[in-house]
């Protein structure tokens, strides 16, 4: 499980440690460990250490300190080093002294010839854009940037940037992990272990490893409806096809048994022979999650479809044209006992909310989980999932394949089958989501190492696949 700390956090579990180790200990633990992963990086790129050059992008605090010691240690390993100082007068001072020492230089730019920049301008206590001068050196650099701790100019909390901000190739973060890893444009993101003492949080993402211990799997004493029946109440005249990706999902997921109500039955069971269709819900049978909306219309036959499912004692995953109903009507989420997920987009949490996400996606699932008491799936490229106590969960998807029509009605059918199976809401909607990133990115390989655009039948189509991974 990947756990995410706030800025607070993290220092108050620094505090300890300051206070009890030598000076200088646990900044040399993050220079240590930021020369380690620029030294790989450099040997991944150039070939090794010696006989390169890095520059060091200097800012005030902490930060530029954990630069220039990493500078010193590739310096003592053969490489050139430089060093551009934003604020000598501000700037560490044995950090400087033992970067001049081991033969650094300080330069006013950037040169041509570096292999790599060191961003440490600010760390997690910084805020807003970078000033004039931070960005323009950043602007004139060409080699690609290793961060210390977050890119400079990006918010720790939200991952957003208001103005000129670093664009990283490498993070290398301290102790603990922070939500801008996830929400913000980090590139690849390294963990350094400095020994701190932290404890779980409410803010999490899934591995392979959480997804795979919580994936259904059928036991010796499992029949078709112990191992759970999803109900798929979708599709419509206009829009068959979200019956048969969100029904086909469902399938996917191993779920035990579908059961699909309404009018596209025929489209439906021609591709999913093993979907069990029926005439109305109320003449479903035993039912032990709904998935309701992908398709389905907003006129009076949807909107008694979507009371329906919500009635029920069951779980209910709604989405799509089920949330433009639910939007007009929040009240009938009123009372209910079961679980509900939600799974908006952006449109789709604008009606939901009464206003637009924001730049703080995490705050704003968790207001609408708290406000509807109901699961929140905010999609994009990293998904929020927050629940109604406050725990929430980030998904990133690495690419953005799943950003294609019908893609929502693929990974409302795995959301449904998880349910179904008895999963809780927010575990079922972040492990779904987990294996929908992946089945995007799979089938956007398919069949070559050279990703091509994908579709959502070509997502559905690997669904099977990217469980399998786990």
């Amino acid at each position: 499980m990947r756990y995410y700390y706030s800025a607070d956090a993290i220092r108050a579990a620094e505090a300890p440690l300051l206070a009890s180790l030598p000076d200088g200990v646990l900044m040399g633990r993050a220079a240590y460990g930021l020369a380690t992963a620029i030294a790989a990086e450099l040997k991944l790129r150039t070939g090794g250490v010696a006989g390169r050059r890095v520059c060091a992008v200097v800012g005030s605090g902490d930060n530029g300190g954990d630069a220039l010691w990493a500078a010193t240690f590739l310096r003592r390993r053969g490489a050139a080093a430089d060093a551009v100082l934003l604020n000598p007068e501000r700037t560490h001072a044995k950090g400087l002294a033992a970067f001049r020492a081991a033969g650094g230089r300080v330069v006013q730019s950037v040169a041509a010839t570096t292999d790599l920049v060191i961003d440490g301008v600010v760390g997690i206590s910084g805020r807003g854009p970078l000033r004039p001068h931070a960005a323009a050196v950043f602007e004139a650099a060409t080699a690609p940037v290793v961060a210390v701790d977050i890119p400079s100019g990006l918010d720790v909390q939200t991952g957003a940037a208001d103005g000129a901000h670093v664009t990283a190739a490498l993070t290398v973060t301290f102790g603990g992990l922070k939500p801008v890893h996830a929400l913000g444009e980090c590139g690849r993101v390294e963990l350094v272990d400095i020994g701190l003492d932290l404890a779980p949080t409410d803010l999490a993402g899934f591995d392979a490893a959480e997804v795979k211990a919580r994936w259904p799997a059928p036991g010796r004493r499992d029949d078709k409806y112990t191992q759970g029946v999803t109900g798929v109440l979708s599709g419509s005249a206009a829009y068959p096809g979200a019956a048969v990706l969100s029904a086909g999902a469902a399938v996917a997921a191993t779920s035990g048994m579908v059961r699909y109500v309404g009018s596209a039955a025929a489209q439906v069971l021609s591709r999913w022979p093993e979907v069990v269709a029926a005439p109305s819900p109320q003449q479903a049978g035993r039912v032990q999650a709904w998935v309701v909306g992908p398709g389905l219309g907003t006129d009076a036959t949807a909107e008694d479809t979507l009371r329906f499912a919500l009635g029920s004692e069951v779980p209910v995953i709604v989405d799509a044209d089920g949330l433009t109903l639910l939007a007009a009507e929040p009240d009938l989420l009123a009372g209910r006992s079961a679980p509900t997920v939600l799974t908006p987009h952006a449109g789709e949490y604008e009606r939901l909310a009464g206003a637009p996400v924001g730049t703080d996606r995490v705050a704003a699932a968790r207001a609408l989980a708290q406000r509807l008491g109901a699961t929140v799936l905010l999609k994009g490229n990293v998904t929020v999932i927050a629940e109604p106590d406050g725990h929430a969960y980030l998904s990133p998807a690495g690419q953005s394949w799943a950003a294609t029509a019908g893609s929502g009605d693929v990974l409302s059918g795995i959301i449904g089958a998880l349910l179904a199976a008895g999963l809780p809401a927010g575990e079922a909607a972040a492990a779904a989501d987990f294996v929908h990133a992946r089945a995007a990115n799979l089938s956007a390989a398919d069949p070559g190492p050279s990703p091509t655009p994908t579709s959502a039948s070509r997502i559905l189509a690997h669904v099977r696949a990217a469980i399998a991974r786990l």
